[in-house]
């Protein structure tokens, strides 16, 4: 019954990488690839061995991103300490919606100082040394980690599961919403309009001008989906705002 269980939460983990990574990577690099070059964030596009090192370990973080929801969620000797609870108006239907903002936070807050973490020194090359191969990402290094640094990433589900309630529509919704974001962030063009990084809520949102700085120049947007903490910590690029701009003046 594990196997069964481990299986299902790997196709569930690995189809929505597969399908939005995929889907990204057949319109911007595959069939529009022509039209939409003149646009990329780098002129450079990846090698194809760069494409099947990102897959590659992606694979392994999908694999042990299924394993801790078995040792937790399916776990009789833990599942009871959990949060989750199973009915869908278990908690009211205002916190299911309201649990979602907290994910996203409670999320954006974790990255940021987990990934500032990983970029000191001492640890870089053995955790995060992999993730930043891609120096020109694609869609494919969403979850392009090290084993070590797979954990670290995992750790934010842990963190859900014992600390505030959810359900197990808010861990597959929400990791879904994850997935796309974070496609987005490494998927080389710019989807957000011009103006949009100093406009009044803009200026609050990553973008994937942003993260593509960060995997450029190894520092600075440490950010997931917003850069509030880059903002407050003084570690947003001093040349952000420029480069956003010039990527959309492309033609």
């Amino acid at each position: 019954m594990t196997i069964e269980k481990f299986l299902q939460i790997l196709f569930s983990i690995g189809s929505r990488y597969y399908l939005v990574a995929g889907a990204y990577f057949l319109i911007f690099y595959v069939l529009f690839k022509k039209g939409l070059s003149s646009k990329k964030i780098q002129k450079a596009y990846p090698k194809w061995n760069d494409y099947l090192r990102e897959i590659g370990y992606s694979f392994g973080t999908i694999i042990l991103f299924a394993a801790v929801p078995i040792f937790i969620v399916q776990n009789p000797a833990v599942r009871p300490y959990t949060t989750l609870y199973d009915r869908m108006d278990g908690m009211g239907w205002g916190y299911y919606w309201f649990a979602y903002l907290l994910m996203f936070l409670m999320h954006d807050t974790y990255f940021y100082w987990a990934h500032r973490i990983m970029h000191h020194p001492s640890i870089f090359k053995w955790v995060h040394k992999v993730h930043h191969l891609s120096t020109n990402p694609s869609p494919w290094a969403a979850y392009a980690f090290h084993p070590l640094e797979s954990i670290v990433e995992t750790g934010i589900f842990v963190l859900f599961v014992f600390t505030i309630p959810v359900h197990q529509s808010h861990i597959y919704l929400f990791f879904f919403f994850s997935i796309i974001y974070n496609a987005y962030g490494h998927l080389g063009w710019e989807l957000y309009p011009s103006g949009f990084s100093k406009s009044w809520i803009g200026k609050w949102i990553n973008t994937s001008v942003s993260h593509n700085q960060h995997h450029k120049y190894f520092k600075g947007n440490y950010g997931l989906y917003l850069l509030f903490w880059d903002r407050v910590m003084g570690t947003l690029r001093e040349d952000y705002d420029t480069a956003f701009e010039k990527v959309k003046q492309k033609q």
